[in-house]
């Protein structure tokens, strides 16, 4: 390989590794195009100091100092980035909300509830208002039944079907 090859594979690897990285902003590739664009950049920089060692170092000092102006660049570019956008619908606030659901299981135990779905033997029971996803101990319930939490193990709230209870029997519910 000529000695000019050197050079304009460089130049053009800098290139492509800057343009790279600009795109892992827009494009959430899980760190794939970040990786590509470092790895352009680091293989431009070694063709250029083949060519020759001054103007491999202009191109590190320019790399280098091109730096600041791409952070720069980032904060003036992170409204318009996809992890911006989805950050600011509240998407990541969905998966908070989806988490803080388990925070205190304990209560339900010994508690009536009234199925929303059909539980095989997983499905969605409404405790007093609160949808909690529950199991039942293998067999199948149908919505619209009455059950009661029997257990409450970690994450898991486990039911057992029931008659419908009487108010009796809810005002004197033990709740362990």
């Amino acid at each position: 390989m000529d000695n000019t090859a050197f050079l304009t594979l460089g130049l053009f690897l800098l290139l492509t590794g800057a343009l790279l990285l600009l795109a892992e902003l827009f494009i959430t590739s899980g760190g794939v195009l970040m990786v590509l664009g470092l790895g352009g950049l680091i293989v431009g920089l070694v063709f250029l100091f083949r060519y020759d060692t001054w103007v491999g170092i202009y191109g590190l000092v320019g790399v280098l100092a091109s730096g600041p102006l791409l952070l720069g660049m980032l904060f003036w570019l992170w409204p318009y980035t996809t992890i911006s956008q989805m950050a600011s619908t509240g998407q990541g606030e969905q998966a908070e909300d989806a988490l803080a659901v388990p925070m205190d299981l304990q209560q339900f135990k010994g508690r009536y509830g009234k199925t929303i779905t059909a539980l095989r033997p997983a499905g969605m029971v409404d405790f007093d208002g609160r949808r909690i996803d529950s199991l039942t101990e293998g067999m199948m319930v149908e919505a619209g039944r009455w059950v009661r939490c029997i257990e409450v193990s970690g994450n898991r709230v486990i039911v057992r079907q029931v008659d419908k209870p009487n108010s009796l029997d809810l005002e004197t519910a033990s709740i362990n």
